[in-house]
C-alpha cells in the first residue's frame, strides 16, 4: 500500500519561512516522479512545484525563486523548502506521487496523494 505523510506545515509570519516534508512508502521512489500542490480556501488545487526522477524541477511562477523543492532518495522523502512567504500562500499543502518518471503540473496526472497539511501566513 502507497502511502505519502506530509509533515511541516504551521503559523508562520509574511517574510518568514516553512519547510514541509513528504515521506513515501509502498513504492520505488527514486524513478518515480513527486510534486506539491497546495489548496486555498475556496479556489481550485494548483500546481507549486515538481521533481521528476529524471531531474527535471518545474515550479509554478507564483513562487519561483522562493520556493524549492528537493528529494532524498536514500530517505524516500521530498522536500519543500518555503521563503519568503506570503499571506497568498497559504493554504493546505499536498505531496503527490505519480507512475512515471516526468513531473507533470496537471492535477490528475498524479496517482497517489498524501493527506495535506496546513499553511498559515499571517501579515
Amino acid at each position: 500500500q502507497v502511502q505519502l505523510v506530509e509533515s511541516g506545515g504551521g503559523l508562520v509570519q509574511a517574510g518568514g519561512s516553512l519547510r514541509l516534508s513528504c515521506a513515501t512508502s509502498g513504492r520505488p521512489f527514486s524513478t518515480g516522479a513527486m510534486a506539491w500542490f497546495r489548496q486555498a480556501p475556496g479556489k481550485e488545487r494548483e500546481f507549486v512545484a515538481g521533481s521528476s526522477g529524471i531531474g527535471g524541477r518545474p515550479v509554478a511562477d507564483s513562487v519561483k525563486g522562493r520556493f524549492t523543492m528537493s528529494r532524498d532518495n536514500a530517505k524516500n522523502t521530498v522536500y519543500l523548502q518555503m521563503t519568503s512567504l506570503k499571506p497568498e500562500d497559504t493554504a493546505v499543502y499536498y505531496c503527490a506521487g505519480r507512475n512515471s518518471w516526468i513531473a507533470a503540473a496537471s492535477e490528475s496526472s498524479y496517482d497517489y496523494w498524501g493527506q495535506g497539511t496546513q499553511v498559515t501566513v499571517s501579515s
